[in-house]
């Protein structure tokens, strides 16, 4: 099929190789030989009469029009697919969909596995994959390679569509034997303490860390970083140490380990979890009723 002389099959193609920048690995994707590709690339070339994709020592760079057409394409593709392919009437007892959110074990714990097993009892064959957020969770969206991010509102992503599904509280968690602490600290004992905290990407971006920054101009002692939120108060036991940490998750352990739950010192903004999700798929029938089916079963898990 051609559309203003180009052959829309090649889109899908142009979209793999704006992406990997390297037609072996291109290829791969397209399922098709390198000489084959190097062939579409050329076809591409000829329509756009620019190289695209050009040799710079080893690697292949885009060209400054590629960088420019990145975004379209991408855009083009994922209208297609919520707006044509997709099926304007479902069944989601047969459905088999598969969803990727991005989201984080906090979230996971306290809500999503809650919210997938009741939505198993409706679509038992729709499946799901978890990914844990990064530096570039936000392009992963853009791009359409996942369907949803659940995550705090200075996340969202401007010209993509949101939703506020809850608000959460901070509270201090420390092991219940600790000697430093009673039923309340000052601002000075919790600075003064050793804490947990939790870093996220190759930047190591704290949870709570930039807000003190901001708020204070000083750094809590960090004396132990993880990698997720439900290790926290497992590295607490035990210790003189003490993490900040969302009360949901805090109440949750406490009733299994011997932690105690204190206010924090000074008052930590609420954080406004958020549902996010590409332009494209707001009229996508499944991808409508999934976001649907989140916000209803967290209004009857009383999470708001």
């Amino acid at each position: 099929m051609r559309f203003n002389h180009l052959d829309l099959n090649l889109l899908v193609a142009l979209d793999v190789l704006l992406e990997e920048q390297n037609i072996t690995r291109a290829a791969e994707r397209l399922h098709m030989t390198q000489s084959a590709t190097s062939g579409v690339l050329g076809r591409l070339r000829s329509y756009f009469e620019d190289d695209l994709l050009v040799q710079v020592g080893r690697k292949m760079q885009l060209t400054p029009y590629a960088l420019e057409l990145i975004t379209p394409v991408r855009e083009v593709l994922l209208t297609i697919q919520s707006s044509i392919t997709a099926k304007p009437v479902f069944n989601s007892t047969s459905s088999k969909r598969h969803f990727r959110m991005v989201t984080s074990d906090y979230l996971i714990t306290v809500l999503l596995a809650r919210v997938i097993q009741r939505i198993h009892q409706e679509a038992p064959h729709i499946t799901f994959e978890m990914l844990a957020p990064t530096d570039n969770s936000g392009e992963l969206l853009i791009r359409g390679e996942v369907d949803l991010m659940i995550v705090p509102e200075r996340y969202i992503i401007e010209g993509h569509p949101s939703q506020l599904l809850f608000e959460e509280e901070h509270v201090c968690v420390v092991w219940n034997e600790n000697p430093l602490v009673g039923d309340s600290l000052t601002l000075e004992q919790y600075m003064e303490m050793g804490h947990v905290s939790v870093g996220f990407g190759r930047s190591r971006h704290m949870s709570i860390e930039d807000w003190f920054m901001n708020q204070y101009g000083f750094n809590r002692r960090l004396e132990v970083i993880t990698n997720d939120f439900n290790t926290l108060p497992q590295l607490i036991v035990g210790t003189q140490r003490i993490a900040t940490m969302h009360q949901r998750l805090a109440r949750l352990y406490a009733a299994h380990l011997p932690l105690r739950i204190i206010p924090p010192p000074v008052k930590i903004p609420v954080m406004r979890e958020c549902m996010l999700w590409h332009r494209t798929m707001d009229r996508d029938p499944m991808h409508h009723w999934l976001r649907e089916r989140i916000s209803a079963f967290i209004h009857d898990l009383g999470q708001h």
